[in-house]
């Protein structure tokens, strides 16, 4: 019965809860209760805790509070005689057990600072990458909201071999889904089972090392709760929909390996209240009680044939039972959380998924390297008449891998010039659509695991890893990737699609000087692209499976804030699909040219908002301005003190001189927020004529991170001498000269900024 399973977690929550105290008290004692703790750089503390209570947790001396709250959600276990009363308590102690182990979390982290590597990959002599912090958060976040990454498995503990190991990951790869492991299970650590097995391990590539205890399990449940609060707009402290919004929206499950201990059981039933369900390689007594999560709780789907039982007296005896395969307790897990996944199936002879986008092919696994400056190489989309295109066709014209050998004794790693030259044609096919289609190469090449790609048209740069070539990879391979998923997510656009690839060098050389011209012509193009010259802008709605209010309207001169969606974009998503995210909307009748204010835009973004969001001015920051989900690259925010606006990269981890992080900045505006005065922006939109021009905001700009500054550099410049001030770059002050209101005071005076002589902001 389930009744043992709630036995066992109330029991669990009480050692842990236990075991909080012993760390707080001792703790206090070297340190004294205003030592500052906390998670490395997040303005959600601890997530959890300032999720579910609304507290924030600043000091050592905070958590004195929450451990009390802990311990008054332990249930005296002889009140309950009947199983739904049991449930209740044993959910109010798993609850108890996360907040316990956040402040044991936070303790070793103030203990020892360098326990986890605070990094987005292990380093050399450490796994263990604790916490998210926002920026990793932030990031990782945008593939759960775009679709890419359907959800998380928490890995607890680990599988006997690493063959068994690597198949699970794979296959939960594969399906793009996020790993995040933690505990052992007999002195066994999934993450190293994965490196000896050959695999990369980090957050770019979906295989993320939490931490070695059960405790860092609150991390995996962090990350859910603050993707609820970012993204979804949830409040800290609003406990119901935090639960909801992760049990309808973020799909994730537990798999644990092993004997299933008290403590484990406590965090089990922990992660249920975010309708979080657990499959378990161990028989044990299974919960199906509806409600918890959407369909069952706990379900138990032994993978070996022989497994310890428990029993009602919680004696253990062996039992024999049918084997399950690996591949099998995935299957199970997916149903169980009533997670559809569609998997990309190509035939070629590696692994294809999203997850491996963010895999490396480094020097030691490298067995062919075309472009990156070490050769001549580019990749071409062009289309042509429909008679022009052999639909179906690839071709390798030149060495392929198979030849190298035969060509080189020297290597591998080998070298060879490429050149990528696809065809398409169709009926509702555009000149304007062929960057958007080239532009997807990035993706539909770095999905094949073991094949590495950077960059774009001629500065393109793709390697090949030794164990790829081994499997049989072909660069006739890379073709029939593109032909087969040009035609999967284009479809209503491209009707016919040939693939050529050149390896021979003059013939490289030769199509480079062709595809510059090409590429002149259509930068020209898209720099004659205005909001004026349009009659129609295009919605963005994508957002909404986490935020269910946010509109984003996509213009020419002002894409999407996350960096990812052009007006283009826009345009050739709806032809793809007429009824999703991207829909055209009319400007109709001008309200206010200044501000950007159209009828119908007001009239889709209310509709599209749900009410929520009546109007919204396109280029102002002070008036009505535009919503965010959360996936923001940068954040506009105005220093009153100076009239001015700073501005701050999702990847600055520091205070701005308004005395907030981006963190904290994308916490306040997130989640389809209207708010005055701050707005999440790319980019790309910083140098468009078009950036705040409601309120001049380019030349308002007094600081943003020197790294900003150094990415924009040129494109800055540019805009500054268009606008008479060339010497505007070296006014905007960065974090080496200025850090507080104070000093940008000072600073604006010093310079003698525009912005000095500029109206109000109002």
């Amino acid at each position: 019965m389930s009744k043992i399973i709630f036995d066992l977690a109330i029991k669990g929550a009480y050692k842990i809860l236990e075991k909080a105290w012993e760390r707080y008290e001792s703790t206090v004692k070297k340190f004294g209760k205003e030592v500052e703790i906390g998670f490395p750089n997040t303005a959600y503390y601890l997530p959890i805790i300032y999720a579910i209570l609304g507290y924030p947790v600043k000091r050592l001396g905070d958590c004195e509070e929450v451990l009390q709250e802990a311990k008054k959600l332990l249930p005296d276990l002889s009140l309950y005689e009947n199983n739904l009363l049991y449930l209740g308590s044993a959910l109010d102690a798993g609850m108890a057990t996360l907040f316990a182990e956040e402040v044991i979390e936070a303790i070793k982290y103030l203990e020892d600072p360098n326990l986890y590597t605070k990094t987005e990959e292990p380093t050399e002599d450490n796994v263990w990458l604790g916490a998210a912090d926002d920026v990793i958060f932030r990031k990782r976040g945008v593939e759960f909201v775009d679709g890419s990454s359907p959800g998380f498995a928490v890995l607890l503990g680990s599988p006997p071999d690493k063959e068994t190991a690597k198949n699970i990951v794979q296959d939960l790869l594969e399906k793009g889904i996020y790993v995040f492991m933690h505990e052992q299970t007999n002195g066994i650590y999934m993450p190293y089972l994965l490196k000896e097995a050959g695999l990369q391990l980090g957050w770019p590539v979906r295989l993320v090392p939490f931490g070695p205890d059960y405790t860092s399990v609150v991390f995996a449940i962090g990350f859910a709760c603050r993707v609820a609060m970012s993204f979804g707009g949830v409040k800290p402290g609003d406990y119901i929909n935090n639960l909801l919004f992760n049990k309808y929206k973020t799909f994730a499950f537990v798999i644990a390996f092993g004997p299933p201990t008290e403590e484990w059981v406590a965090n089990g039933l922990g992660a249920l209240n975010w309708g979080v369900p657990i499959i378990c390689d161990w028989t044990v007594p299974e919960i199906k009680i509806p409600g918890i999560c959407i369909y069952e709780a706990l379900v138990s789907k032994p993978t070996h044939c022989y497994f310890q039982v428990i029993t009602e007296n919680q004696e253990l005896y062996k039992a024999s039972i049918p084997e399950v395969t690996s591949q099998e307790l995935i299957e199970k897990a997916l149903e169980v959380r009533g997670l559809k996944v569609t998997q990309i199936k190509l035939n070629i002879p590696v692994s294809y998924a999203p997850a491996f986008e963010g895999e490396r092919v480094r020097k030691e696994d490298l067995y062919l390297e075309c472009g990156g400056g070490k050769t001549p190489a580019l990749e071409l989309l062009i289309s042509l008449p429909f008679e022009e295109v052999k639909d179906g066709e690839i071709r390798v014209i030149g060495p392929e891998i198979s030849d190298l050998p035969k060509i080189d004794k020297k290597g591998p790693p080998y070298k060879l010039p490429l050149a990528i030259v696809i065809k398409v044609a169709g009926t509702n096919m555009q000149e304007d659509f062929e960057p958007i289609i080239e532009r997807q190469f990035h993706y539909f090449i770095n999905y094949a695991q073991g094949i590495m790609h950077i960059g774009q048209r001629n500065i393109v740069w793709i390697r090949i890893s030794k164990q790829a070539v081994e499997r049989g990879f072909l660069l006739k391979h890379i073709g029939e990737i593109l032909y087969n998923r040009i035609k999967q997510e284009f479809s209503s656009i491209v009707d016919k699609c040939e693939v050529e690839i050149f390896t021979d060098e003059e013939m490289v050389r030769k199509l480079i000087e062709k595809a510059k011209s090409i590429y002149e012509k259509r930068d020209a193009r898209l720099a004659g692209m205005v909001d004026e010259n349009v009659e129609e802008f295009y919605s963005c709605t994508l957002c909404q499976s986490f935020a269910p209010t946010h509109v984003c309207v996509i213009t020419p001169e002002r894409g999407g804030p996350c960096g990812a969606y052009s007006w283009l974009d826009g345009k050739a998503y709806y032809q793809i699909n007429p009824a999703g995210p991207n829909q055209p909307i009319l400007k109709g009748e001008v309200i206010d040219l200044k501000l950007g204010k159209f009828k119908e835009v007001n009239e889709f973004v209310k509709k599209a908002s749900k009410g929520k969001v009546e109007r919204v001015s396109l280029y102002s920051i002070m008036n009505d301005p535009m919503t965010v989900c959360g996936c923001m690259e940068a954040i506009a925010a105005i220093s009153a003190s100076v009239n001015g606006i700073i501005i701050v990269n999702r990847e600055f981890n520091k205070e701005t001189p308004i005395g907030l992080k981006f963190s904290t900045l994308a916490g306040m505006i997130g989640g389809g927020q209207v708010t005055p005065g701050f707005l999440g922006i790319s980019k790309q939109y910083i140098t468009s004529k078009k950036f705040i021009s409601a309120e001049d905001g380019f030349l308002r700009i007094v600081w943003m991170p020197k790294m900003l500054k150094e990415e924009l550099k040129e494109r800055l410049q540019k805009r500054a001498e268009e606008l008479g001030v060339p010497d505007f770059l070296e006014k905007i002050a960065d974090e080496s000269v200025v850090n507080t209101e104070e000093e940008l005071i000072n600073w604006v005076k010093k310079v003698n900024h525009p912005v000095l002589r500029l109206p109000p902001l109002t």
